[in-house]
C-alpha cells in the first residue's frame, strides 16, 4: 500500500471508515519516502488473513523540533481493534507533544528533557485511555490497541512501550550490523505482568490448543483471552491487571548506531531481532527496507504456519545515519 499525509483529528471527529493504515507527516524538512540520500525513514502494513488489517503506524517528521521524529506502530485486537489503532494513532503524538511543551523547552539538558519526555508519555497514555472509554459512537470494552512509540530529539530517544509490538536497534559492531532490542514483549508470560494479573483476580491461562500462549481472562468467565498484558482500551480487565501505563526507556545514540525497526508482533511472530536487522541492512533504499520487512514476514508466515491464518504486519524504519548533522 501506498504512503499518505494526514493531520492529527479528535477522536470525535476521526473517520471512522479511513482506509489507511500509515501516515506520513512531513514538516517539509527532509523527504521521508523517497530512496536519495536524503531518506530518513520508511513505513509499510499489509493486511493478514482474518479480516480487515487492524494496524496502524506513524512517521511524523519535524516532530516538536525541525529535526525531530515520531515513530509509531499501534496493533489493535477486537470487534473495534482497527478503529482503537487508528484513534490512537492520530491523537497520541499531539498528545504527548503538547503537554512535553507545556513541561518546558524541547532544547532543555538530556537528563531532564528524558525526565520530562517520559512524565508527558506516561500522563498521555492515561488521557488518551480515558478518551477511548469516554468515546460515545462505539464501545472499546472487549476491544483496544497495543503501542509502541520512539520520540528522537537531536541524539536522544526516548521509547514508549504498551503491548507486544516491538522496537529494535541496528548498530555496527565489529562483526557486522547487531540487533538491540530496545523494548519488551509486555505478554502475560512475563512474571512481573503476570503477577500484577493475578493480584488483581485476573486469570493467566493457555487455550489447550494453544499451550505456548499464555491469555488473559475475567476471574469467573472464560473471555476475553487477551495475549497482551497491557493495552489502551479492553476495559472489560482494566480492573483485573491490564494496564495503560507505558514502559519509557531512554537511548543516546551512539556513532554506531543505524537504524530502529518498530513492527507489530506479526512480524515477531515469525522473524527473530537478528534476521530483521539482517532484512534493513540489505536493503537497496531506506524506502525499501520496511516493505522488505513485510515481505519476508509474509513469505515466514506461509512457511512456518501453512494452515494459521496470518496475522496483520506493519513496520516503520527511522534511520540514523544522518544524525551528525541534526544538533
Amino acid at each position: 500500500m501506498g504512503l499518505c499525509v494526514s493531520v492529527a483529528s479528535s477522536v470525535h471527529d476521526a473517520d471512522y471508515g479511513i482506509d489507511d493504515n500509515v501516515v506520513v507527516i512531513e514538516n517539509n524538512y527532509n523527504d521521508v519516502t523517497s530512496g536519495d540520500a536524503s531518506s530518513i525513514g520508511s513505513a509499510f502494513s499489509r493486511q493478514g488473513s482474518k479480516g480487515i488489517n487492524q494496524d496502524a503506524t506513524i512517521f511524523y517528521q519535524g516532530y516538536g523540533s525541525e529535526n525531530g521524529v515520531l515513530c509509531g506502530v499501534f496493533d489493535g485486537h477486537g470487534q473495534n481493534g482497527h478503529v482503537a489503532s487508528k484513534i490512537v494513532r492520530n491523537r497520541l503524538p499531539s498528545m504527548i507533544l503538547n503537554k512535553r511543551l507545556s513541561l518546558g523547552k524541547i532544547t532543555d539538558m538530556p537528563s531532564n528533557s528524558s525526565i520530562k519526555w517520559k512524565d508527558a508519555c506516561e500522563s498521555c497514555f492515561k488521557m488518551m485511555d480515558k478518551e477511548l472509554k469516554d468515546c460515545e459512537r462505539l464501545d472499546f470494552s472487549f476491544s483496544g490497541t497495543t503501542a509502541v512509540v520512539v520520540v528522537r530529539q537531536g541524539d536522544d530517544l526516548v521509547i514508549a512501550n504498551l503491548g507486544d509490538s516491538r522496537a529494535i536497534l541496528g548498530t555496527k559492531t565489529e562483526d557486522g550490523i547487531k540487533a538491540v532490542q530496545l523494548t519488551t514483549d509486555l505478554k502475560p508470560c512475563v512474571p512481573a505482568e503476570a503477577d500484577r494479573i493475578r493480584r488483581c483476580n485476573g486469570r493467566v491461562l493457555c487455550l489447550r490448543e494453544e499451550p505456548h500462549i499464555q491469555r488473559v481472562w475475567l476471574p469467573h468467565q472464560d473471555s476475553p483471552g487477551l495475549a497482551m498484558s497491557r493495552a489502551l482500551g479492553d476495559f472489560i480487565l482494566k480492573n483485573h491487571g491490564i494496564i495503560a501505563t507505558p514502559d519509557v526507556s531512554y537511548h543516546r545514540i551512539s556513532p554506531s548506531d543505524e537504524f530502529i525497526v518498530l513492527a507489530t508482533d506479526g512480524v515477531w511472530d515469525v522473524l527473530n531481532n537478528d534476521v530483521v536487522v539482517s532484512i534493513v541492512n540489505s536493503a537497496e533504499s531506506e524506502d525499501a527496507a520496511a516493505k522488505g520487512i513485510v515481505d519476508a514476514s509474509t513469505a515466514a508466515w506461509e512457511e512456518k504456519y501453512p494452515t494459521s491464518k496470518r496475522d496483520d504486519s506493519t513496520v516503520t524504519c527511522l534511520f540514523l545515519l544522518n544524525k551528525a548533522n541534526s544538533n
